[in-house]
């Protein structure tokens, strides 16, 4: 029998059994692959996801591989069979910001699979077939399954910007500065930096394609053109704006908690700074990150280092919020 795990409320899990849901009229259920766990979930775990952006009970997931068993009606019969990933914004497709392709936006209000529709903790997952993004018939799902991080981090990448030559910058060495590096390394910069708190990752960052690694306590400079923000801790913000040349560009992606160390809205006007900001991944980003993840410009599998089955979730939300330097992603397996 097939499981799925299903958070009751804050702190109360269950598995149950799990039965998959027939596609409906342009759906596609998908036979989940992996599913990966992130801060936002251990967040949706102890009940810290901000209100509206979660419905309980719900069963979470919003990072995911898989392959396409059946589709609805209106749905092309040859996708079934073939591996997929698929954005978690659930919009509606007709409002403005919709039709100007930013879905992260949508005016009809927020949804995503894993927060407030049903999410990839289980054997299968039914969700709107124009959501999901077609991989290579001979790409590894459970690299894939880090797409979905991929895809935000794609988001920032394209309003950066980054030409070649130009000084680029990374805070942040998790799972997200990981992807940033990546994406940035793809631009020819004329020098990617990555700024983190410990030594630990730099070999990796450097693997990548960092030219130079300091931590927060160094000295760091401050005439970068692009500069992509990953930590979301309490001064990530600060130290990435100080990062910059005059006019420089900053593309921040962290949430921290409240009462974090601000931007100064007259050193942004003085200096000219160029501020943008991402919460998921549109369309276009999401394209954007399976084509690099195809061109084999995007190598995931790194970062994974525990793989768990679907019975120890509350071991890997455990995981993800120990702070031990040796736990990169944490994924399930059904």
């Amino acid at each position: 029998m097939s499981t799925a795990v299903v958070v009751e409320a804050p702190g109360r899990h269950r598995l149950a059994a799990h039965t998959p849901r027939d596609p409906g009229p342009g759906e596609a259920l998908v036979r989940v692959h992996a599913a990966g766990i992130c801060g936002s979930d251990r967040e949706l775990y102890q009940g810290n996801r901000p209100e509206g952006y979660v419905r309980y009970p719900l069963t979470p997931g919003h990072e995911w591989s898989g392959t396409v068993a059946a589709v609805g009606a209106g749905v092309p019969e040859r996708l079934v069979g073939r591996k997929a990933v698929g954005e978690g914004f659930r919009n509606c497709q007709v409002c403005d910001r919709c039709h100007a392709g930013e879905t992260t936006l949508c005016e009809a209000g927020y949804e995503e699979t894993g927060f407030t529709q049903p999410g990839a903790m289980a054997a299968t997952l039914t969700l709107p077939a124009r959501l999901l993004h077609v991989l290579p018939d001979d790409c590894d799902l459970t690299a894939a399954a880090l797409l979905e991080p991929a895809a935000c981090i794609a988001a920032a990448a394209l309003k950066a910007g980054a030409r070649p030559g130009e000084r680029v910058a990374v805070v942040g060495t998790g799972t997200l500065g990981m992807f940033a590096v990546q994406f940035l390394a793809a631009c020819s910069p004329g020098e990617l930096l990555v700024v983190g708190t410990r030594r630990d990752r730099e070999q990796l960052a450097r693997a990548y394609g960092a030219t130079a690694f300091r931590t927060k306590d160094e000295e760091l400079p401050g005439d970068f053109d692009v500069v992509v923000e990953t930590a979301g801790s309490a001064d990530a913000a600060h130290t990435s704006a100080a990062l910059l040349r005059r006019g420089g560009r900053l593309v921040l992606t962290g949430i921290p908690a409240p009462g974090a160390r601000g931007l100064d809205p007259t050193d942004l006007v003085v200096r000219q700074l160029e501020v943008h900001t991402v919460f998921g991944a549109p369309p276009d980003a999401w394209a954007h990150a399976v084509r690099v993840f195809s061109a084999g410009l995007l190598d995931p599998l790194p970062l994974v280092t525990h793989e768990l089955p679907l019975t120890e979730f509350p071991q890997a939300i455990e995981l993800v919020g120990s702070g031990d330097p040796k736990v990169g992603k944490v994924l399930l397996r059904p």
